[in-house]
């Protein structure tokens, strides 16, 4: 029984992400028809599937803090492919994501159709980058981006890259920071990391057959970016994150970075 249980939820799953490759077709349509369709509409609709994504996973979610009332580029830890739709439903919001997500099946089509901008790590184009996303908070587009580069356990906090706040800088877009904790009873959740060589449906199968657990979403106090340096500003959200997961304690405080150039 407790197998079907399993199963039933995935399915739920699965039909929600059914129901996203048919907006994702939509969105093919008014591309061969030539029929414009904005971002806005975009994030709206990434929306109303994140939300119903959402709700088919094991978590009950908690939000602490309030939705900022402009636009801003949004910056938190990373622990899961699940931190996505957990924070796009809260808001239209657009990503950047690691170029390899673009070739993933599925969800690669449903990302790009989405709005989703694409860095490739180590590649060089971190000026193409920058204009990209400079472009997109000049449009007054909220932008979600995971300053990591990676995803961790949630028991520590790794470096926050400045270089991805370089547009924001360059816009004087204000910064959401946000922090993810995945608790389950009573203690981060060992379940909900997706690291290493994990695969989308094997954590789906083990999320599924355990008991709900908590999520904690923080959304802290904005950070001023106008006359700041990459790093500086990267530092000041790094430490917002960390305060918010770990408090004050000295269990892994992150080490300031090196000064670069803006």
């Amino acid at each position: 029984m407790r197998r079907v249980r399993v199963y039933a939820r995935v399915l739920r799953v699965l039909l929600v992400v059914a129901l996203g490759l048919l907006m994702a077709g939509v969105f093919s349509l008014y591309e061969r028809l030539g029929i414009e369709h904005c971002m806005e509409r975009r994030q709206r609709w990434s929306r109303f599937f994140m939300t119903r994504l959402s709700r088919a996973l094991p978590f009950k979610v908690t939000v602490h803090g309030t939705l900022p009332g402009q636009p801003m580029l949004w910056v938190s830890n990373h622990v899961s492919w699940t931190d996505i739709p957990l924070l796009g439903m809260l808001t239209p919001l657009s990503f950047l994501s690691k170029a390899e997500v673009r070739t993933w099946p599925i969800a690669g089509w449903l990302a790009l159709k989405a709005g989703t901008l694409f860095i490739r790590r180590g590649s060089g184009d971190s000026q193409l980058i920058r204009k990209q996303m400079s472009q997109h908070l000049a449009q007054e587009r909220p932008l979600l981006i995971f300053p990591e580069g990676t995803t961790s356990d949630g028991r520590n906090l790794r470096t926050f890259h400045g270089r991805l706040l370089a547009s924001a800088i360059d816009t004087q877009t204000p910064l959401q920071p946000v922090a993810l904790r995945y608790v389950r009873n009573g203690q981060p959740d060992p379940i909900a990391p997706f690291i290493g060589d994990d695969d989308l449906l094997s954590h789906l199968l083990r999320l599924f057959a355990n008991d709900q657990a908590e999520v904690h979403v923080h959304l802290l106090a904005p950070i001023a970016s106008c006359g700041q340096e990459r790093a500086a500003l990267a530092f000041k959200a790094q430490q917002a994150v960390h305060g918010a997961l770990f408090g004050e304690s000295e269990q892994a405080m992150p080490v300031r970075p090196a000064k670069a150039a803006a």
